[in-house]
């Protein structure tokens, strides 16, 4: 008899076995590029999102979800780990080859938790995923770009395969799929043209934000980022396609999320909601909570944390990311962001964010928003539009905020009242407890996560990153180190 206790315990580890995973379902994991909310079914009325909205319709659309960080190597690192980017100094954006370091003791990718329960991991890739016009035009397949963009260095490769089919016979599988014509680049030139497959938005019905210059420029730079998420979403329309051709559609969970926030003006790389705020959809085969609404306040950590919990796996006590969908989870009151160096321009900002309220510690205020950035400079024509008109002194108030020469150290907004956060309310004393209070958070979330953003980059190594060599250095490129 006392061999019982031993037996019972022996069968509770089973489900990390094969043999128990193979009853498990699988789970889909789609990341759109730099998109926001910005879908039919989140009541976007220009955009079509057919896809998605059927997505949404079979299950759960979350309403605050929100990434820890407004740029995709940041935000990925983040949700890869379950583990907020600036406490495993993952923060700086595009942190490179040279000065990646291996994760912190006790840190795991989440992968490595899925394959200990037996599940086959794959980042889906191979049959393209940039919707770069061909000779033929066209999409490329149904196939990520299998980007993974981790600024950490892993011991071994993240994923076992490219392709959920290289899996063994009745294995389940975690299935990461990122889709990038949402982002800049190839995709957005496509979604624009007259071949794509999508019906295209009319730039003179677009409702810019108050912070936009109401030009021809910046409508049809918002028009075709609507056009981009059109695209993406038929793109998704192929993916869900082929797990229904696989005969895998009735055991597969599907998760949908943006990495970052949307790819337009004063929203990627900064953290104001347009570069935060992101859909999350999941959808069950078996039709559960088909329909529903969530306006829980969610991290892109909680996701990570969510869908191991999908598959029946307890992450490691490290983990900072917390399983929503566990019975009995207790809701976040808040969530928090932070924004630190973006390509070559050098920053650091922190945030929280509730319900009603948002935020945002600027740690450089000498710093201007619209500092160098040779990534925005050359992608963003709203980017370039705003600093010529504020030279000719022809920008609204709104939109001449954040084209100042500094930035507040603190700022604060009523979400309810001012959606578009362009009424800084820090220096309000009728909002001093609610400034008091946030302030505190933050301070507290900065010791308690150990945010490693306080240590500074040496200026070289960034230059080293982006240039190859100092402009003395036997093999730099002729013109290095010049001003652009």
């Amino acid at each position: 008899m006392k061999l019982l206790p031993a037996i019972l315990f022996a069968v509770s580890l089973v489900p990390a076995s094969l043999a128990a995973a193979e009853a498990r379902p699988n789970v889909l994991f789609i990341l759109a590029e730099d998109i926001g909310p910005h879908l039919g079914c989140y009541g976007m009325p220009l955009v079509s999102t057919p896809n998605l909205d059927k997505l949404a319709a079979r299950g759960v659309r979350y309403t605050r979800a929100f990434t820890t960080a407004p740029v995709c190597s940041a935000s990925r690192s983040a949700i890869m780990t379950g583990m907020y980017q600036t406490s495993i100094g993952a923060h700086q954006h595009r942190t490179w080859q040279w000065n990646k370091k291996p994760l912190p003791e006790g840190v795991r990718l989440i992968t490595d938790y899925f394959r200990d329960a037996g599940y086959f991991t794959a980042n889906v890739a191979g049959g393209g995923g940039r919707a770069a016009k061909k000779a033929g035009g066209g999409l490329t397949g149904p196939a990520g770009t299998g980007k993974t963009d981790f600024n950490f260095l892993t011991p071994r490769p993240p994923f076992d395969g490219a392709d959920w089919n290289d899996r063994k016979a009745g294995q389940p599988f975690f299935a990461q799929l990122s889709i990038a014509e949402s982002h800049k680049g190839p995709g957005w030139v496509f979604a624009r043209s007259k071949d794509a497959p999508i019906p295209h938005v009319d730039a003179a019905k677009v409702k810019l934000p108050p912070y936009y210059p109401d030009h021809p420029v910046a409508r049809e730079e918002y028009a075709n980022y609507l056009d981009a998420i059109a695209l993406m979403d038929s793109y998704v329309g192929q993916i869900l396609a082929r797990l229904e051709k696989d005969g895998l559609a009735q055991n597969t969970i599907v998760v949908f999320i943006g990495d970052n926030g949307q790819c337009l003006f004063r929203s990627k790389q900064f953290l104001y909601d347009g570069g935060i705020h992101i859909p999350l959809l999941i959808a069950w085969p078996d039709g559960r909570r088909a329909g529903a609404v969530d306006e829980q306040m969610l991290s892109s950590i909680d996701i990570s944390a969510a869908m191991l919990g999908l598959a029946g796996v307890k992450p490691g006590p490290a983990m900072q990311g917390r399983d929503f969908l566990a019975p009995g989870a207790t809701p976040r009151a808040h969530v928090f962001a932070a924004r630190d160096r973006m390509d070559e321009s050098t920053d650091r900002m922190r945030a929280v964010r509730t319900p009603q309220w948002k935020y945002i510690r600027n740690y450089f205020p000498a710093m201007p928003y619209m500092q160098h950035n040779a990534y925005k400079e050359a992608q963003y024509p709203t980017w370039n539009l705003v600093k010529q008109l504020a030279k000719e002194g022809k920008l609204t108030p709104e939109a001449a905020l954040f084209a100042a020469d500094t930035k507040p150290v603190e700022e604060l907004f009523d979400l309810t009242s001012d959606p578009h956060e362009v009424k800084n309310l820090a220096s309000d004393s009728r909002h001093a407890a609610k400034l008091r209070e946030l302030r505190t958070l933050v301070d507290q979330w900065v010791v308690e996560s150990g945010d490693k953003g306080g240590a500074m980059e040496d200026p070289l190594d960034i230059f080293r990153g982006y240039n190859g060599r100092l402009p003395d250095e036997p093999g730099a490129p002729k013109g290095a180190g010049k001003k652009k």
